[in-house]
């Protein structure tokens, strides 16, 4: 089993970009920033999922979306901004947070992150390569995720990984006739299966599934759940993890089991 996965108890809570309240989102507070990430830690989330793009001077921030408009208004994409002005427009909206930082100012938290543009897998990598033992690392880009992966290893010692949108199709397939062996060549190299419980009219996710991604010795961590009904539905049939903006409510549900 990967470190990231070490001394963790089951079920796992991924604080989905950080821990956003609703007194925080109030104040201004967005998702994948400072203040979003140093929440879910301070809520004693261990797992903590974000997203990297690349700024215009190459730099990596934790940023979901491709541009700006949704999180600061700006129509521009983060590739067109560079480093000190993202951060400007960032300092009201709690702050942003390079890759590099979240990894040293938060030593004792386990980072996902999902790199979100061919030109950030390599400088993400190489990034998280001194940190490999707490990252996993992904993309829905299979490519893009290999390639940012083989920028973090060294030697022997690379970042988790989960499976990317390729990999969860053949997975599905092979979860649909039942056989182990097409689900074991699917997730080879594979250390989680991160997925939603349906892919439009395909659930992805079932008692089923579950079972057969374990039996190939991976764990399934469903995204993204914030009902507490639904969490207990799907710790019910035994997914390793959940994803979600809730994570402070995720945690008592855990808890409370």
């Amino acid at each position: 089993m990967h470190p990231w996965f070490d001394g963790s108890p089951l079920p796992r809570v991924l604080a989905h970009r950080g821990l956003v309240t609703a007194s925080d989102e109030a104040e201004g507070i967005v998702e994948n920033s400072f203040a979003a990430v140093t929440a879910a830690h301070a809520a004693g989330v261990v797992y903590i999922e974000s997203d990297c793009h690349l700024t215009a001077d190459g730099e990596v921030v934790l940023f979901h979306d491709a541009d700006l408009r949704r999180v600061t208004g700006d129509p521009r994409t983060v590739a067109q901004v560079r480093l000190r002005e993202l951060d400007g427009l960032m300092s009201s909206r709690g702050g942003l947070i390079t890759l590099r930082q979240a990894l040293e100012t938060f030593p004792d938290v386990r980072f996902n992150i999902d790199v979100k543009s061919a030109e950030a897998a390599v400088p993400a990598g190489r990034i998280v390569a001194a940190h490999a033992e707490r990252v996993l690392l992904t993309s829905f880009d299979d490519e893009r995720r290999r390639a940012a992966l083989a920028a973090a290893t060294v030697g022997s010692s690379r970042p988790a990984t989960s499976a990317g949108s390729g990999t969860v199709a053949r997975f599905a397939a092979a979860a649909a006739v039942r056989s182990r062996a097409w689900a074991a060549r699917a997730l080879a190299g594979i250390d989680a299966l991160q997925i939603p419980e349906r892919q439009g009219p395909l659930r992805l996710v079932s008692p089923r599934s579950v079972a057969l991604a374990h039996e190939v010795g991976v764990e399934v961590h469903v995204w993204t759940v914030n009902e507490p009904e639904r969490m207990h539905q799907l710790l019910s049939w035994g997914v390793d993890g959940i994803v979600t903006d809730v994570a402070d409510i995720a945690l008592e549900v855990v808890a409370g089991r």
